[in-house]
């Protein structure tokens, strides 16, 4: 916008309630912390051996497919499929990893609360890497250096007997992995940043088209409710409006499955194999019920490297931000379930409203791909890299 009597507009003026929201958002990177129910968590060793681990298509039961056939480093950690595919097709969209570690539910319904207990499901789930604990562990035991890198990361060799405790360490091991994916820094953290300390030049510099995304999104959206924090996520599950139909009389119960699962697993923290003996970090499982709210709810997914991350929901229909954008504009209240997100309703949004808010979303998405396997797989043995020193 021009001013007649002055030059282009470069800085909108937020309030002091807008710029506590915006404030709110960050700073960006948080802190680094370390599972408490994962021994390997944040240990040089346990990461290695994830990372070996993740790029391994033996965990496969046909040895085809392995982490990174969903989860790709150029595709920001995800696939770009609408739906996930390993040895079969999915139903649901496949979730990106940076920043995993930040969430305290995994999965799309939450059948998970940690992420170790959340590497393990795809190992065993027959449509996608069709896996055993047997197979797992006979990999593990027969593999020179694979078993030399768990014996580095456990302080012990893989066990003879137990399967299963192999399986949970190969999961544990994944996971210290997948805890160090993290996004990077963006236009809007700089935005943040400067407002912050009160640099208005540094301020300027940011779009003034995600300017008016910006405080749409603190404000007329609303998205900021759910989408809250540094990681544009409060962690929660919602109904918004997607359908959850997956096929001819099969539904996706979402969340309220979820919890069933989670519950019941032998492998969440409230178990055995949790390395937290106070269990302090099990308080969630320990308290989360069923809800008849929760059926057709999934995860508010982060929105950071959101630009980078389409097809997005839960089931991958809608194929670009502008699709997102418009499905809250136009939102049909009659498809959210009764005891939804009540704080949804159609936004109503104009084009250039929608041009605006789809602006500030791509400024979240950082510069590209962060992560390059530094070493081929039997480039260099477990034994003789002095990096072990």
């Amino acid at each position: 916008m021009v001013d007649a009597d002055g030059p282009p507009e470069t800085r909108i003026a937020f309030s002091e309630t807008e710029v506590r929201r915006i404030l709110q958002h960050g700073p960006w990177p948080p802190p680094p912390s370390r599972d408490l129910s994962n021994r390997v968590s944040g240990t040089a060793p346990g990461i290695e051996l994830g990372e070996r681990l993740f790029f391994d298509s033996r965990l496969s039961s046909t040895g085809t497919v392995s982490c990174a056939t969903c989860h790709r480093p150029d595709q920001s950690w995800t696939d770009g499929r609408r739906r996930g595919v390993g040895l079969g097709a999915g139903d649901r969209n496949t979730l990106g990893l940076a920043n995993v570690r930040l969430q305290r539910w995994f999965g799309w319904d939450g059948a998970a609360d940690s992420l170790w207990a959340q590497s393990i499901r795809p190992i065993l789930e027959p449509s996608e890497m069709g896996g055993t604990a047997g197979q797992v562990a006979a990999l593990v035991r027969g593999d020179r250096e694979l078993a030399c890198r768990y014996q580095k990361a456990f302080g012990r060799p893989p066990s003879l007997e137990n399967d299963e405790a192999v399986l949970v360490d190969v999961g544990k091991a994944l996971a210290a992995f997948q805890e160090t994916l993290s996004s990077g820094r963006t236009a809007f953290d700089e935005f943040r940043d400067a407002l912050a300390r009160g640099d208005d030049a540094a301020a300027a510099r940011y779009p003034l088209g995600a300017q008016r995304g910006l405080r749409i999104f603190i404000g007329k959206g609303a998205c900021g409710v759910c989408h809250f924090g540094p990681n544009f996520s409060n962690g929660e599950f919602d109904d918004i409006g997607v359908p959850f139909f997956v096929g001819p009389g099969r539904v996706d119960p979402g969340r309220y499955e979820g919890i069933k699962r989670v519950t019941a697993s032998r492998l969440n923290l409230l178990g055995v194999y949790s390395d937290d003996p106070d269990r302090s970090t099990a308080t969630g499982t320990r308290h989360v019920a069923q809800a008849h709210r929760q059926w057709g709810a999934f995860k508010v997914p982060s929105l950071r490297n959101v630009a980078r991350t389409a097809p997005y929901m839960h089931n991958g229909e809608l194929a670009t931000l502008r699709a997102v954008v418009r499905h809250y504009s136009e939102l049909d209240e009659e498809r959210v379930h009764a005891d939804g997100a009540r704080v949804l309703g159609p936004l109503r949004l104009t084009s250039a409203e929608e041009d605006d808010l789809v602006a500030f979303l791509e400024t979240l998405s950082d510069g590209g791909p962060g992560y390059q396997r530094p070493i081929a797989p039997g480039e260099w043995t477990c034994v003789s890299r002095a990096w072990w020193k």
